[in-house]
């Protein structure tokens, strides 16, 4: 009899072990998403692209029930994505709104980083405001970049593009940044957060406007090396998006 319930128990063991393998697999291979919000609460989706994705066929991508596409075009104070100008320029032409995003860099000026993205982004009609994005990247958790510094650079930085674009640019981010530089400040842009597991409650309770709730998504349309695509929510309906934002001086 024991010998039937060690039996029994191994294969129970077994088959555990084989789900969480194939439940790992499906997760990382974006068969299943971790998040995946209902489109009855956010109806609103879009994407994120860069260089990696390599050559995007616009008029393929935008038809997979996305309403927008930012699209990134800088980094730092010198560095332009290769692939920038011909993503928003084909992304312009189907009836995706397009806007544009800047890597933020901890060790350059506001200014500096500004001046080098205003040299590629025009002003378009009907464009989405710009973002920047703030996040870590090599050391810079272990070794975290100064607070104080960094919000004067960030906020030079985003009062130079909405003066520029005459939009309030977006402040995209990942929770712990948000935590350490941007909580109880930066009250007067969007927050774009990444919650790559549930639906994004931020520390100080402020609403988010934008929510990349996937890395691992699979569309069709791209041949880069890159083999997913961000899939992100907009925190409102169909006609908010359509006037969305806002314009500076608007009635």
């Amino acid at each position: 009899m024991r010998a039937i319930q060690k039996k029994r128990l191994t294969v129970v063991a077994l088959v555990i072990a084989c789900s969480a393998v194939l439940m790992i697999f499906f997760l990382y291979t974006g068969t299943i998403l971790f998040n995946n919000p209902p489109r009855e609460k956010y109806p609103v989706r879009g994407v994120d692209v860069s260089r990696h994705q390599g050559d995007i066929n616009w008029k393929v991508l935008s038809q997979q029930d996305i309403a927008f596409a930012y699209i990134k075009a800088t980094e730092g104070s010198n560095f332009v994505d290769k692939n920038f100008m011909k993503n928003f320029s084909g992304a312009s032409e189907t009836a995706l709104r397009v806007g544009a995003y800047h890597f933020f860099s901890y060790d350059s000026s506001g200014e500096a980083q500004y001046a080098n993205f205003i040299s590629v982004v025009p002003l378009r009609e009907n464009m989405l405001p710009p973002v920047v994005d703030i996040e870590f990247y090599g050391d810079k958790e272990e070794n975290l970049p100064d607070r104080e510094k960094t919000k004067t650079e960030l906020k030079i930085l985003l009062q130079l593009l909405e003066k520029h674009y005459q939009m309030k640019p977006v402040i995209y981010t990942t929770g712990n940044v948000y935590d350490l530089y941007i909580i109880d400040d930066f009250y007067e842009n969007d927050i774009w957060i990444r919650n790559i597991f549930t639906e994004p409650r931020l520390a100080d309770g402020r609403p988010w406007k934008f929510w990349q709730y996937t890395a691992r998504e699979k569309l069709a349309g791209y041949d880069g090396r890159e083999k997913y695509i961000d899939m992100n929510a907009f925190a409102g309906t169909p006609q908010e998006f359509a006037v969305y934002p806002a314009r500076l001086g608007a009635p």
